[in-house]
């Protein structure tokens, strides 16, 4: 059966100026929107009373007509429920636990964007018209959208390099699951190395932050130079840094992005560790190239392409002693400092590379838990792969 798999095609644009003063109105009053209703909210759970995303959709209705606000029916009112949705989904993320409590939208540091429906754009023969607006985006159109695709949303956002950019979602026929076959693979990730396969295959880590240090230390000691206050020079000086920041990301995202894809088109099922990467970046020595290896983006990236393409991809327990488990006799070695790159194992006398070691037994421990349950068990559940649940506590591990 077909699958029918949504996906959004991001493309940079160059608004007009009026285009860019009607975007920059709705950013803001979709922020100004989104932190009153919060308010609202918060107000509202401290007096134990429920509020929904209904009860705010009135409250807007409302707020439109009061003077102080008025200026809320100068931009299209679809963005502006957009935001009361993104609320609700926020609040139902916290009370299932799944995220933190919703915090209010900065002018300065949050993300400028704004989602329009169908009913708030008009996209005909390659050209998007935007409402409120007479004349269509001009769109780099850098790889085409799917034939005959209709968007169901377009979100417009403006990143903090000033740099303008138009997402649409469509349906991707294109993405369809690939054939099965019985080729499996260990994962282990490092920052001597960005991912060593239990195959012995090793990725290099291109420590994109690493090379453009040296400029990005330049750009933000001129910031810090100049004056605080929002004058023009700083604002020059701003962008700059985040030009810097921008690139770093691009390429950081390109390279995973060919990576994973590899990795999930010769694969049917990836075994990698559940880290707790939020807790690992507190390593003031290794938080800045742990953060600029992107695990979790990675990690990210992985789950969603093998849910696309019909792969399956098993997460291992954190506590599993991968690197000190000899991968040939099963011997546990007592102590593995990360200085030790290789060590020979003291049962058989089997001589390992320590990340290529681990590797191996990701893969062992993982095709365990698929196909019997045994002791090593995912932390959640990933597209795809085998839930925790489904295991005993008797066969955990301690």
């Amino acid at each position: 059966m077909a699958t029918h798999v949504k996906r959004a095609f991001k493309y940079r644009f160059y608004p007009t100026d009026a285009q860019a003063a009607e975007l920059s109105r709705t950013f803001g009053c979709v922020r100004k929107v989104y932190n009153m209703a919060l308010a609202a909210r918060t107000e509202a759970w401290a007096r134990q009373e429920r509020v929904n995303y209904n009860t705010t959709s009135a409250m807007l209705t409302a707020w439109k007509k009061t003077g102080e606000l008025a200026y809320l029916n100068e931009v299209s009112s679809v963005p502006l429920q957009q935001a009361l949705r993104h609320l609700q989904v926020a609040f139902t993320n916290f009370f299932a636990k799944r995220a933190r409590y919703p915090h209010f939208k900065s002018r300065k540091k949050s993300r400028k964007s704004a989602e329009y429906t169908t009913s708030a754009f008009r996209y005909r023969d390659g050209k998007l018209t935007l409402a409120k607006m007479s004349e269509s985006l001009d769109i780099v159109w850098s790889r085409p959208l799917p034939e005959g695709a209709k968007p169901s949303t377009v979100t417009v956002s403006q990143d903090a390099a000033g740099r303008w950019s138009v997402s649409l979602l469509c349906e991707d026929p294109a993405v369809k699951p690939l054939p099965a076959h019985e080729q499996a693979v260990g994962i282990d990730v490092g920052l001597d190395h960005l991912l060593t396969l239990s195959t012995g295959e090793k990725a290099a880590n291109p420590r994109h932050e690493r090379r453009d240090r040296g400029r990005l230390a330049r750009a933000q000691r001129k910031l810090s130079r100049k004056a605080k206050g929002g004058g023009a020079n700083r604002a020059r000086a701003r962008r700059k840094v985040a030009r810097i920041h921008a690139r770093i990301t691009d390429r950081r995202r390109d390279h995973l992005h060919k990576l994973t894809t590899r990795l999930v088109r010769e694969n049917q099922t990836l075994v990698i560790e559940d880290l707790t990467v939020r807790n690992m970046v507190k390593n003031r020595k290794l938080a800045r190239a742990i953060s600029d290896a992107a695990w979790s983006e990675f990690r990210s990236m992985l789950e969603y392409k093998a849910a696309w393409y019909g792969r399956e991809v098993l997460a291992v327990d954190r506590w599993f002693p991968s690197s000190r488990l000899c991968s040939n006799c099963g011997t546990l070695a007592k102590a593995m400092p990360l200085s030790v790159r290789s060590w020979t194992c003291g049962g058989c006398g089997a001589v390992h590379d320590r990340d290529v070691n681990a590797a191996k037994n990701l893969l062992a421990a993982g095709l365990a838990v698929s196909v019997c349950g045994a002791g090593v068990r995912p932390q959640r559940r990933t597209p795809g792969g085998q839930s925790a649940t489904k295991q005993k506590a008797s066969q955990r591990e301690p």
